[in-house]
């Protein structure tokens, strides 16, 4: 079977591994400080707070742009739940948005309709790598007074306009480094930032608002008492996570340069397969291709459903598209009148296929002509 996903870890990450258990110190201290410097330097941002997963990153980065109970943050449906779940953890309700078909992105021309009294902030997402219209949002937020939120779980390695994704366009980004992404830690995340405010009190926050942080104080040659300053959250990335982190910083641009690689040949190989369409980015924009998906037209001739069972049979793994959270039972009964028909039809006809950097031509040829036998071809 050749999998949707495969992390990428050479000695380098074991003996990152090794060494921080060894040195004794496995919680957050100076293998995080200084996963997070590298990570700040390779985005172009002044700051980067590590967390323990991308969702907690979205979940602070809300709270310190004043998203509160009784707020509004408008998202694009289309995008894992954790995008929405974090609206809700700060009280207040993700307005849901349409988006473009050929990108997956929250469509700008949506926003401005969807802003009310209430609204606080916007929180786009660079779906499956590929950068949303960043400089019309940040227009639209502009013009309304609205903090900006960047969802860039997937995007590390992404650029827009020639920027790196986690250089923020507004307030802060945040990542994920989960198994699926680009880069991975096992699991956590990671928010830039260029407000330095607000990366301090990220760090607070990140930390059960304790005001002296633990390398600090084993530093420190005389009584060093901490004090709790506001109500903050075990949110913390580990010295093993960080170490990992480290190595895999290193080798993300070998990463992306593979997967984009790998996307021209699925995009050459499927370009005239009818009832096909292939991923299309703007000219000013350059995707990492965290995920590779395909949409199927009426020209194919099958369902989606029907192609992915057919892939699995030639030991192909596949994903449906991205989910809409707004069709899922945690958020259905609030969102019985919600209808996003350009979400509904492209997650409804879309497939992820294998793409991960180590992906051999044989496999990827094995790919190809699976989806191509699978319809018929």
């Amino acid at each position: 079977m050749i999998p949707i996903a495969k992390p990428f870890f050479g000695p380098e990450e074991q003996q990152a591994a090794c060494d921080a258990i060894a040195s004794g110190w496995v919680t957050q201290g100076p293998r995080v400080a200084a996963f997070e410097e590298a990570f700040a330097a390779y985005c172009g941002a002044e700051h980067a707070v590590a967390v323990s997963s991308c969702t907690t990153a979205l979940h602070l980065a809300l709270l310190t742009v004043g998203v509160e109970p009784g707020d509004e943050v408008i998202c694009p449906s289309m995008s894992f739940i954790a995008t929405a779940n974090a609206i809700r953890h700060c009280g207040a309700r993700p307005v849901f948005a349409d988006v473009r078909a050929d990108d997956f992105n929250i469509d700008p021309d949506v926003i401005e309709p969807l802003i009310a009294d209430k609204t606080k902030a916007l929180l786009p997402v660079h779906q499956l790598g590929m950068p949303a219209e960043m400089e019309r949002i940040i227009q639209i937020a502009d013009a309304h007074g609205l903090a900006v939120v960047e969802d860039a779980a997937c995007a590390i390695g992404s650029r827009y306009k020639g920027v790196t994704i986690g250089k923020p366009f507004g307030r802060s980004a945040c990542f994920s480094f989960h198994p699926r992404k680009v880069i991975t830690t096992g699991d956590g995340g990671m928010i830039t930032t260029d407000d330095e405010a607000i990366a301090g009190e990220l760090r607070l926050l990140r930390q059960h608002g304790m005001s002296v942080p633990d390398t600090v104080r084993h530093a420190a040659k005389t009584l060093v008492f901490e004090s709790y300053v506001c109500v903050g959250y075990n949110y913390r990335m580990t010295d093993i996570q960080a170490a990992v982190g480290i190595e895999q910083l290193k080798r993300l641009d070998w990463i992306v340069t593979n997967r984009r690689r790998l996307a021209a040949v699925y995009n050459q190989a499927f370009a005239d397969l009818p009832g096909v369409l292939v991923p299309s980015p703007p000219a000013d924009v350059e995707p990492n291709y965290q995920s590779y998906a395909i949409r199927l037209t009426a020209e194919a001739g099958i369902s989606r459903d029907d192609l992915m069972r057919r892939l699995l049979d030639r030991g192909v793994a596949s994903r449906r598209g991205v989910m809409l959270a707004h069709r899922e039972p945690a958020y259905a009964e609030s969102c019985a009148e919600v209808h996003l028909p350009i979400s509904e039809h492209v997650f409804g006809n879309s497939i992820i296929l294998p793409l991960f950097p180590q992906m051999t031509d044989q496999d990827q040829m094995s790919v190809i002509h699976a989806v191509a036998d699978a319809l018929g071809r």
